[in-house]
């Protein structure tokens, strides 16, 4: 087998993986006789361990390995498996995603769940869409808009992640979900505070909170690293959808993709398709401000685990301006 891993240092929070411990997760998925011509780990992803895999008398496929569960914090605990239960509800888009080919969460082979999935043709949107004149992003953006309104248009019986726990009110799964972000921040050595005044003001505003009563299907972390392109088409076209590990169910307003397209101008044909929220509603613009926060939070603990220590500082700052808003509110 030709084998190559990414250099990582020590106490990383990506473990390496094995080319041995590849062999044995293909055979336990593809039987004794699987023979494995090649294993490429992909750079790109900051959570699982991603690999190339290629199998004589098959097509690549694409290997996914999760971290230890004890490396994993409350509010990234066991994305895998929520993954995978919540992939039924994104058949609206399911031609555009890999199908897993096999999971095994029994953690007899190297002490962690992983998956394997087919492989997606094109190339990250994090590297295609620089080939592209920067006007033509506009029609990646409304692209983007499309899949998103198609997502959130999926409705549940719950708020909370797809695999659990789940809760009866949208207030109660985002008070818990920032009291987890608030806990894990705690376990990590960082000062929670900020995050602990977002929880109280989240807790005392719940009534406006549950203004959400109809679960919608957010993806998480849908934006350009998780979307494959068309290398060959003449302006960008997306042709692929990854990654929907922090898949749940709350407020669309909530989800990360919608968070982002409004950072940027440059972003505002997303929009167009997607259709226009309602910033004049005092409701929304509250709602809106405690869903920055948490994505803050969420930000300062990828840093932490990442070693990036050197831009953890610059979430204080954004929640205090956050804080600032709420408490003009």
């Amino acid at each position: 087998m030709e084998f190559s891993s990414i250099e990582r240092a020590p106490g990383a929070f990506q473990e390496p993986v094995s080319a041995e411990q590849v062999a044995a997760m293909c055979e336990r998925a593809f039987g004794g006789g699987a023979a494995v011509v090649s294993a490429v780990e992909l750079g790109g992803g900051l959570y699982n361990n991603t690999l190339r895999v290629d199998i004589a008398g098959r097509d690549p496929v694409i290997l996914r390995v999760a971290p230890r569960p004890d490396r994993q914090a409350r509010i990234e605990r066991a994305l895998m498996r929520n993954e995978h239960a919540s992939l039924p509800h994104f058949a609206p888009i399911a031609a555009m995603m890999p199908r897993t080919l096999f999971a095994d969460w029994t953690h007899e082979v190297l002490g962690r769940d992983y998956v394997v999935q087919t492989m997606l043709d094109g190339v990250s949107a994090s590297v295609g869409l620089r080939a592209y004149p920067r006007p033509s992003w506009a029609g990646f953006y409304r692209q983007l808009g499309t899949i998103a309104r198609r997502v959130h248009e999926v409705s549940g019986e719950r708020f909370g992640p797809v695999a659990g726990p789940t809760f009866a009110t949208w207030g109660e799964a985002l008070v818990s979900a920032l009291e987890d972000t608030e806990a894990d921040l705690v376990d990590a050595g960082l000062d929670a505070s900020d995050v602990r005044e977002v929880v109280a003001a989240a807790a005392k505003g719940s009534a406006v909170l549950d203004e959400i009563d109809r679960p919608r299907l957010l993806h998480g972390d849908l934006w350009v690293p998780n979307v494959m392109l068309d290398p060959d088409a003449p302006e960008p076209t997306i042709t692929g959808v990854l990654d929907h590990d922090r898949a749940s169910w709350g407020d669309p307003a909530a989800d990360w993709v919608v968070h982002i397209a409004g950072l940027r101008a440059e972003r505002d044909p997303f929009w167009e398709t997607y259709g226009r929220r309602d910033e004049a509603d005092g409701s929304a613009a509250w709602r809106a401000l405690i869903y920055r926060a948490r994505h803050i939070g969420a930000i300062r603990l990828e840093r932490h685990r990442l070693g990036e220590h050197a831009r953890i500082p610059d979430t204080y700052q954004e929640m205090r301006e956050v804080l600032g808003l709420l408490a003009d509110h």
